[in-house]
């Protein structure tokens, strides 16, 4: 049973091959058009891809790592105390587990207050870190002057381009760091500005200072740390390493949250793109719909009276409606393939060049754009072509299974 089915539809493809090789400028028109539709859709959809591929990263190796830990209901009620959720120094109890590992576990306190310098002062969010622990999760910080918080003395501070231009601070300056310590008092240091740093959200840049974690311990009068920031060998482990975490920790003790929890700007963005991208699917599957249906019908206007004479040969109305759409399948394998391996030739080319981009809305800095067009964008863009097009094919097919054999013996083209 199965081999007859695969050889009528065997039989039924090349028939329906032959016929579109028989009008070969509309037949290459309509490939066009749907190959055409293809890649403006894996381009459009790659470039996406790309940019928050870039947006992820950035953000996981600038300001949340991919995982925190810290004590249950920091996160809902630790702005207006964050000393009441202190962690030990203890990080040790954070160990790899299969499928993941840990390139670094890094403590942070996060403190808020004023900075100073001649008669200019201005608020600031600070973060306390382990100069060294936090190298592997500075990938999407930059260094615009000065040096980082490793190549450092211990009295130093780095701040965020946005704040340091706003308070007139350069490296080599003193500046104050002036906070409420959790006990209530007021106390200030003294540090020196190592450098400035941009990360991919211009909001933090605005705002950020970071310090040695023990000049933050010193200036709050506290010890430990508001957070455990785990960054890990790949961000797809991410639930993996939850999971782990969630079983080996003591949940009365410690939350585990992961990054996609805390990146809110991050997780609106895509929520954005998402929709754009459906939008143009959309549009581009009605655009190629109607235009292979209009070629299509054309063809079957052309073939009235080849369509007459097979049915008055005996060949059912079920069978005219089976070739047609067998046709429409066979112009949807093959634009499908040609558009998607054009798609990725052309997103490699476009890589390689790169595209010039300025700096987007929230962010400081310009970037060199690629194309990233995954399997599951490229298995998209070829289900694009192949079922619009099979679609497209059912009304044609339908009308000229529908036609009247003598009206079509007696159609003249």
């Amino acid at each position: 049973m199965w081999r007859g089915f695969v050889r009528t539809s065997v039989q039924q493809a090349r028939v329906a091959a032959l016929n579109l090789t028989r009008h070969r400028r509309r037949t290459l028109l309509a490939l066009a058009i749907i190959c055409g539709g293809v890649v403006s859709f894996l381009l459009a959809g790659g470039f996406i891809n790309w940019v928050l591929w870039g947006m992820r990263e950035g953000v996981i190796q600038s300001q949340l790592g991919h995982v925190q830990i810290t004590r249950p209901g920091y996160f809902r009620d630790g702005t207006s105390d964050p000393y009441r959720f202190l962690l030990g120094n203890d990080l040790s109890i954070i160990r790899p587990a299969p499928p993941f590992d840990i390139r670094t576990v890094a403590p942070r306190l996060a403190f808020t207050g004023l900075v100073s310098i001649n008669d200019a002062t201005i608020s600031f969010v600070g973060e306390g870190v382990d100069p060294k622990a936090e190298i592997p999760l500075s990938g999407g910080i930059t260094v615009l002057s000065g040096s980082d918080l490793a190549a450092a003395g211990a009295d130093s501070a780095t701040l965020g381009e946005g704040l340091a231009a706003n308070v007139g601070a350069r490296p080599g300056d003193a500046v104050v760091l002036m906070a409420t310590t959790a006990s209530g008092s007021v106390n200030a240091v003294e540090v020196t500005v190592a450098g400035t740093f941009a990360t991919p959200v211009k909001a933090y840049d605005d705002t950020a200072i970071r310090v040695p974690i023990e000049v933050a311990r010193r200036l709050m009068r506290v010890e430990g740390a508001t957070s455990w920031v785990v960054l890990l060998d790949e961000t797809e482990h991410t639930d993996a390493a939850v999971a782990a975490f969630r079983a080996a920790l003591p949940t009365d003790r410690f939350e585990v949250v992961p990054w996609s929890e805390l990146a809110d700007f991050y997780n609106k963005t895509v929520e954005l793109f998402g929709t754009q991208v459906n939008a143009v699917l959309l549009l581009i599957a009605v655009i190629v719909a109607l235009s292979i249906s209009n070629t299509l019908s054309m063809a079957v206007i052309e073939r009235t009276t080849e369509i007459g004479t097979s049915m008055a040969l005996g060949v059912r109305r079920l069978g005219i409606l089976t070739l047609f759409i067998w046709e429409g399948v066979v112009l949807g394998l093959v634009a499908g393939v040609v558009g998607v391996g054009i798609a990725l030739l052309l997103g490699e080319i476009i890589s390689l060049v790169g595209i010039p981009m300025p700096p987007p809305p929230g962010m400081s800095q310009g970037y060199t754009g690629r194309i990233d067009i995954s399997t599951a964008l490229a298995l998209q863009g070829f289900f694009l072509a192949f079922i619009t097009t099979v679609i497209a094919s059912i009304l044609p097919a339908w009308k000229a299974s529908r036609m009247n054999i003598v009206d079509a013996l007696r159609h003249q083209t």
